[in-house]
Parts: structure tokens; sequence; C-alpha cells
């Protein structure tokens, strides 16, 4: 009989790193772990699979920066990280310079306002130290950065040393962590989370939407990590997270076209507008470029397979990064996507710990903004440990507990 009945609540990026350290844990034999995702597609159909994948010791926040980097290291060498999801190091920079003229899309997108490079949810907007210590910028491009017109670059600067900056492709990584999981005995619920049961102070289970029925039903469960992003106060209301709808698009060059491995944080000025635009660029093994625009306040649908993609605003980005590389030009765009960023809406975040406060057993990993990619082993090693352990011993997590957040 299981001592423990751990419920899982979403198949993002931590939600499916967590199953996958709880069920490798020592006492993983005596404890059911169960999954509940709401999308009738699986997992990683958000943000998890819609991400750039950038990995960074520079990342944000330093309490468990350090400790998912070596986990994500760790992982790869254990999993052949290098071909299931994309591992490797990459170089990464701030890219400064000028866009060519490209045929308009016929209507003008949302765009947004909302910045994602990388100081979304930070204290004050205020930017990664790695790019507070710049080093003095180069006056072109890195010789081998050769998907980007040299003429059109005004200064490169390097934003971390060689091997502090690393991807993974963030569909394959956060699947293939589910799979693993289910291979050591994950179960797995389709069904949307409505509300945590609890009794005296204590959870007792969750209830949620069976997608067949249409019924509410309920799980049992001494413990419930929550980790459903952007949609988290949908299932705990006090929960200080909100959305932010962020779009993205892959393109795919022509055949025999190298992309070097970089990740570019541009600033593009347009010579026609003067105005600035500021799309991340990254290369991925398979040479596929995936670039993302500024974020928007679009509603948050009722599941992620209701998101909306705004076409236009994919094609702003298309425009952008098209002016500054002839090889992506002449590429084809194969995907347009949107998802949803969580963020914790009174600053800093995420929110990582044992909401006691709520329900004794309700533990919550939510609000990673862009960073989510970057810091899931951690979050998912620090909350197996205090599930399982009943303290965490990687990371210090003080800063991070729900109790300074609710």
């Amino acid at each position: 009989m299981a001592t423990r009945d751990i419920v899982i609540i979403g198949g993002g990026i931590i939600g499916c790193t967590t199953a996958y350290y709880l069920t490798r844990h020592p006492s993983a034999s005596s404890t059911k772990i169960t999954l509940i995702e709401a999308s009738a597609h699986g997992p990683a159909q958000g943000a998890s699979g819609k991400a750039g994948g950038l990995v960074a010791r520079w990342a944000y926040p330093k309490e468990i920066v350090d400790v998912s980097f070596e986990e994500h290291v760790k992982l790869a060498a254990e999993h052949n990280g290098k071909d299931c999801w994309g591992w490797r190091y990459v170089g990464c920079g701030s890219w400064e310079g000028r866009g060519e003229a490209v045929v308009p899309p016929e209507q003008d997108g949302i765009g947004g306002s909302k910045s994602l490079e990388k100081t979304l949810g930070l204290p004050r907007g205020q930017k990664p130290a790695a790019r507070l210590h710049q080093p003095r910028k180069t006056n072109g491009r890195p010789r081998d950065l050769h998907w980007v017109k040299e003429e059109l670059t005004d200064s490169y600067t390097p934003m971390a040393k060689d091997g502090e900056t690393a991807q993974v492709h963030p569909y394959l990584f956060t699947t293939r962590m589910f799979e693993l999981a289910k291979n050591e005995g994950l179960n797995y619920i389709r069904g949307k989370a409505i509300s945590i049961l609890k009794k005296d102070g204590s959870v007792t289970g969750i209830e949620y939407l069976n997608p067949i029925t249409h019924e509410k039903e309920s799980i049992s469960a001494t413990h419930v990590v929550l980790a459903a992003g952007a949609w988290s106060p949908t299932i705990v209301d006090d929960l200080p997270i909100a959305a932010t709808r962020a779009h993205s698009i892959t393109i795919r060059p022509k055949e025999g076209v190298a992309i070097a491995p970089y990740v570019l944080f541009t600033e593009i000025l347009d010579p026609e507008s003067s105005k600035t635009s500021s799309p991340e660029i990254y290369a991925r093994p398979d040479d596929e470029i995936y670039a993302c625009g500024s974020g928007d306040d679009c509603p948050l649908p009722p599941t992620v397979d209701d998101v909306v993609v705004d076409q236009p605003s994919c094609d702003l980005i298309q425009r952008q990064v098209y002016g500054i590389s002839q090889q992506l030009r002449e590429g084809t765009v194969e995907k347009r996507q949107a998802c949803y960023l969580p963020t914790v809406s009174t600053g800093g975040g995420p929110i990582i710990g044992e909401a006691s406060r709520i329900a004794k057993g309700l533990f919550i990993g939510t609000g990673h903004t862009c960073w989510g990619i970057s810091n899931a082993p951690g979050t998912a090693r620090a909350l197996t440990e205090l599930i399982m352990d009943g303290k965490v011993k990687c990371v210090n997590l003080k800063k991070l507990n729900p109790s300074v957040f609710l």
C-alpha cells in the first residue's frame, strides 16, 4: 500500500520533470504518482513546447540557477540529451544593428510591449547580472555567425563565458521526461483540474473535469504538486500569477544551409521608421531557427488547447528577423505559434515549495516566466526532496517559498 499518493497538476516542463525525479527517488516503490493534464494532445502543449529552450548559468533567480544547470548537464549525459532533445552548448550574445526593408505583412499585428528578453519577472525589470557587467563590445559579429549579415551589424556583445549557456529543444525535453517517468510507473490522466480538495487543513485530493463524460471526478492524494503554469490561479485562487501571451515562429533554411550555434538577443533598428525591435533568435542543432517577439495581455483561455495565435504578430517577427539574415529570408516558416508565460504579479519568483497556509501537502512550482526551461530540473529536484525527504537539501528556497507570496 502506498505511503504517499502524489498528484501532479500540469504536463508542462515543471510537472513532467518533477514526475521524472519523483519516480526515481529511492522511496518511489511505495509511492503512487499521477500526472493530470488538460490538453487533448498530451504534455508540452503550452510554453513548455513552444519556448526557445535557453539554459543558462546566468539565469534568474540565483537560488535555483546553479543546481538547475548542473542537473541539465547530468540528465543530458545519462539519457543522451544530445540526440534526444538537442542538448548542446551555444554562444549567446547581444546583437545590435540595422534591418533591411522586407515586404510587410498585409496587416499589423498586436505585437505586444512586454519584454521577454529574459527580464520578465525580474525585480524592477533589472537585467541579468551577466548583462550588467558586459565585456567591451566588439566591432562586429563573431566570425562563424554567418547567418547574420556583417554589414548590418553595429556591435555584438557576448553575454556569458563559454560553457555557461546551453540549449534544449523544450518539447523534446519535456516529452522525454514524461516518457521516462511513465517507464518508472507514472500514472497519467487527461482532465482539467478544477480545485484542491482538503480536510482539516490538509490535502485529500483534487477535483477535475472528465473530458469524455464532462462530469466532475476526483482523485485522492496525500500530496498535490501544482505546476499548471499560467493556469495555476484557476485552481488556487490566491496565487499571484499573471499570464503573458508570447508569439514565436520557426524557420527551416534551405537544404544545405548550416546555422552556427548562437542565441541572439537583438536590437534591430528599422531605418525607415527609426523604431527598434528586439526579437530573440535561437539556432537549433538541426539548423532550425526559432524566433520570438514581445508579449501581450490577451486574456488567458480556458485551456492550452484554446490558445489563439495572432497571425500578424507572427508576421511581424518574421519581417524583423528576415531583415538581418539572407539565410532566414530564403528559408520557410514552418510554425506560427503562441503560448502563455506565468509571471509572479507581485515581482520576483518563481514560487517553489509547500503552501501550508492554504493546505498542508500542497506544493507549488510555478511563476518561472521565461526561465522555466532552464530552471525546471532544479525546481523538480527541490520539490522531490521536500516531498520525499521532508526538506530541501540541494538549494535554499527561503526567498521562493509560497509564504513569501501568499
